[in-house]
């Protein structure tokens, strides 16, 4: 064989190097891109396995807030009941010291008047007369 005949050989023979070699890369690569695709499945399975615990978690969590929501309002509604019967209570409170005082005023104006009663600079000595509270 000539020079040419051997030139011809090794360009083949190089040429069939690199189709073996694009052969074996593209096996390789086709075997990446599946193993690619069962890594990618695998975690998707993962991922819903876990979604279920996820919504779980997040239920809980809705329902303690609502929980947190209602004892809130109820809170607020004591809160206010109270404030209402503290009102009250001082207006009956106000009510009662004015009763009080009419009721001194009018027991004084008897003594003063009844001529059984003695009085000292204002001191009530009627046996029958309570003190008044402070």
């Amino acid at each position: 064989m000539d020079t040419t005949g051997w030139i011809i050989v090794a360009i083949v023979g190089v040429l069939l190097l690199v189709v073996v070699a694009v052969v074996l890369s593209r096996r390789r690569g086709a075997r990446k891109v599946e193993a690619d695709r069962a890594r990618a499945q695998k975690i998707r399975e993962e991922a819903a396995a876990h979604q279920v615990e996820v919504q779980r978690r997040e239920a809980e969590a809705a329902r303690i807030d609502a929980q947190a929501r209602l004892a809130q309002a109820e809170a607020d509604a004591r809160a206010a009941d109270a404030a209402a019967m503290q009102n009250e209570a001082r207006a009956r409170a106000s009510e009662a010291t004015d009763a009080r005082a009419e009721l001194d005023e009018r027991l004084g104006q008897a003594d003063r008047i009844d001529p059984d009663v003695r009085t000292d600079n204002g001191a009530h000595t009627d046996p029958n007369r309570q003190e008044p509270r402070a």
